[in-house]
């Protein structure tokens, strides 16, 4: 099978919350300031858009876009409320970037407003912030790297340093079922774990993004939970989702790409769009799936590593 690479940007944006990309510092409009009033603000304010709020209700959007439709059209003495545009979408502050990615990208929206689970407004997405917010990760991330090098060369040697006929690493995560305010946070703990044992760049984004997959289908799809179990041998990785239940009624045709179980309350919330299972199954050498109609399932992804993969590269002088 082949596998897809996985870059850091791509992983980022895979694994990373919306909420760490927004802009917290909202300007707002109130709906009866004039078009001339909007227009002077985003002049002063350097910006080219702004959601219309009636207290912590958002009513519409405006862009520079309808300023100088306004202007054109003689009516910027109007109420910003009769030139905004009403079907406003929003991203969860909880969702993954790649929902706030399609929608300023695929759907053509300049900005997004970020809510909160009860509606309220707590920032705005554009792809300037998505960017910005990217670039800073990947020199933190950088910076990280180079200040854990000592403590990753001594984690890397384990497999060196026990005699055994099969030594293993196992590792275990507890998923809260509608945990979303955690979820995320045993993929970024694997991830953690597999630097510090030297495990190449490339394969650990790979296992990032599996792994964050398999963490949110735990999270959405399941009644009470489940646990991810890490299996770590020099030769290869093996990550196992495990849930009781409520099990897979089709397993044909849940791994068919867009397909979703998840209930419509999820699907707005920006969650459970089916391309789970066709994620983790790019990025891993192998996967399989079982699951027993009311008795549970399990998903096992398993990740091939070359020769020398958890022989630490700064051993021999080069950086990850």
């Amino acid at each position: 099978m082949t596998t897809q690479e996985i870059t850091k940007v791509q992983e980022l944006i895979y694994t990373t919350r919306v909420e760490t990309v927004m802009a917290a510092d909202v300007i707002v409009l109130k709906p009866e300031m004039s078009m001339s009033e909007v227009k002077n603000l985003m002049r002063s304010m350097r910006i080219a858009g702004a959601p219309v709020m009636d207290g912590d209700r958002i009513l519409g959007m405006v862009s520079l876009s309808d300023v100088m439709d306004a202007m054109e059209k003689g009516r910027m003495d109007t109420p910003v409320v009769d030139n905004m545009t009403k079907e406003v979408k929003t991203v969860l502050k909880d969702a993954s970037v790649t929902e706030a990615i399609h929608n300023l990208g695929r759907q053509g929206f300049g900005r997004l407003p970020v809510v909160d689970r009860d509606g309220k407004l707590v920032g705005i997405v554009t792809t300037g912030t998505v960017i910005r917010a990217l670039l800073h990760e990947m020199d933190v991330s950088f910076q990280r790297k180079e200040a854990e090098k000592i403590q990753t060369y001594r984690a890397s040697h384990i497999f060196e340093d026990i005699s055994s006929d099969d030594t293993s690493l196992i590792l275990r995560y507890v998923v809260d079922d509608k945990d979303f305010a955690n979820a995320g946070k045993a993929s970024s703990m694997i991830k953690k774990s597999l630097q510090r044992l030297g495990v190449l760049p490339s394969i650990i984004r790979r296992v990032a993004v599996a792994v964050y997959e398999a963490e949110m289908n735990l999270v959405i799809h399941t009644d009470v939970g489940g646990e991810i179990i890490v299996d770590i041998r020099e030769d290869r990785l093996m990550i196992s989702a495990v849930d009781h239940g409520p099990g897979i009624e089709d397993l044909a045709q849940v791994l068919q790409p867009g397909y979703s179980t998840a209930p419509e309350w999820i699907r707005d919330m920006g969650f459970g769009a089916g391309m789970g299972l066709a994620n983790i199954k790019r990025c891993s050498d192998t996967m399989s799936l079982r699951s027993e109609l009311g008795g549970g399932t399990r998903l096992d992804i398993v990740f091939i590593f070359g020769q020398n993969a958890l022989r630490l590269r700064a051993a021999s002088g080069k950086k990850s």
